[in-house]
């Protein structure tokens, strides 16, 4: 009997030390308020177009979200980790918004369900690294977090990450825009810091030999044979004290051997000219569309530092995307961007940052028009709490005359907000 009370006792007291060895944190961030824009567009073929939007919105500063990460100790100074964050739509009546809301893309259409930010489980190693396997973030997006002075608000006026939460891609604020944020099917490695140098890796497969088969008859654009998308990407990070530097490449390639899939076209529209979206959406295997592959090689480069002089930090950040049709090499869009910034608390609880930029596009070829644009951002935030803070964020972009196909176009948009945060 007393063997078996000691037996008893030794696992539960076994079952006590495995359960402290790990641990599961719930996290997450909702943000609320209004947001407003204007939307200037002009084009000898159709004229002056002018957009107002007024609204009680969400994620102006941060998208809401909520996620799941924790770590398991495995001896030896060896640990799993995981990570599932998912987006939130709290001005919505269902969870993660009703059939009319937008994604990123300001396209696709969500139909319910969560949203998946990143979801991915690895290993890491003291004093080597650590590797995982899911959906996650790109070593470019990754790099310009570090590296930025909006921190990644969804706000025109961030030429880098070029996001606005109601403007769209109007003056070349699409999300997408800039480079690609994440990736599924994607295998990551970061190593730890050496010597203050740290480097990392990834590799992707998405849509891999997924293959089409249609009827003689049928009148499906794009339809039929084989679509495969992959990619890759390196990193690279050098800390000196309050010196920071970092860049980071990757390469995303999706191919179809559709047989009526051609080359691009030209512009023919204020949105396409702007944002080239429909370019970059084929590019992506993040897309996780199979059937809309055009053939395209993706190549995104990234650049960008931070220096704390203590009583403000500074930013600087150089972005430049390349997608080229992989049927003829003499058709792309190019788009490129630099910004420097600043970010400083005022006093205790007030805190503000500021950023300006300028940037190109090149369009389908060097016979082809190109188009410039620059844009800035001021925000503030009032910090109520460690959790809690007010915020108030105003952006503006301007894109210079470009011809078309069809039309010449100019358009300039502009982007406030005034919100709450709450992270838990």
């Amino acid at each position: 009997m007393k063997k078996s009370l000691l037996a008893v006792a030794a696992i539960g007291a076994f079952a006590s030390a495995a359960q402290a060895q790990s641990s599961v944190t719930v996290y997450g961030i909702l943000d609320v308020g209004y947001i407003g824009s204007n939307v200037r567009t002009s084009a000898t073929a159709d004229g002056v177009k002018k957009t107002t939007t007024s609204q009680f919105g969400q994620s102006a500063e941060q998208t809401s979200r909520m996620g799941f990460k924790g770590t398991e100790d495995l001896g030896n100074g060896t640990s799993a980790f995981f990570t599932a964050e998912f987006q939130l739509q709290p001005q919505d009546q269902t969870l993660s918004g009703n059939s009319t809301n937008k994604d990123a893309n300001n396209a696709n259409a969500q139909s319910g369900g969560l949203l998946n930010r990143q979801t991915f489980v690895g290993l890491k190693k003291n004093g080597i690294g650590q590797t995982a396997v899911g959906l996650q973030y790109t070593p470019i997006f990754n790099a310009g977090a570090a590296t930025s002075a909006g921190q990644y608000n969804n706000m025109l006026g961030d030429l880098v990450y070029a996001g606005s939460t109601t403007a769209g891609n109007n003056g070349g604020g699409a999300t997408t825009a800039g480079f690609t944020s994440r990736t599924a099917n994607t295998l990551s490695v970061q190593s730890d810091k050496f010597a203050g140098f740290s480097a990392g890796a990834m590799y992707t497969l998405n849509n891999s030999n997924s293959t089409e088969t249609v009827t003689p008859t049928s009148t499906v654009a794009g339809a039929g044979g084989s679509t495969n998308a992959s990619g890759w990407g390196l990193n690279a990070d050098y800390t000196f004290n309050k010196f920071y530097i970092t860049g980071a490449y990757q390469a995303l390639k999706q191919l179809t051997t559709a047989t009526n899939v051609g080359t691009p076209g030209a512009f023919t529209s204020t949105t396409t000219t702007v944002g080239a979206t429909g370019v970059w959406t084929g590019a992506q295997p993040s897309s996780g569309i199979a059937g809309s592959a055009i053939n395209i090689q993706d190549n995104q480069s990234f650049a960008g530092a931070t220096y704390d002089f203590g009583i403000l930090k500074a930013y600087a950040q150089w972005v430049s995307r390349k997608a080229s049709s992989t049927i003829n090499s003499g058709y792309y869009v190019k788009r490129s961007a630099e910004q420097i910034g600043v970010r400083s608390f005022i006093t205790p609880v007030v805190e503000a940052w500021a950023s300006v930029g300028t940037g190109r596009y090149t369009a389908y070829g060097t016979q082809q028009p190109t188009a410039n644009f620059n844009g800035w951002q001021i925000g503030s935030n009032y910090l109520l709490s460690k959790r809690t803070n007010l915020y108030a964020i105003y952006g503006q972009q301007n894109f210079s005359n470009a011809a078309t196909s069809t039309s010449t176009v100019s358009a300039n948009a502009n982007n406030y907000a005034i919100g709450v945060r709450h992270t838990f």
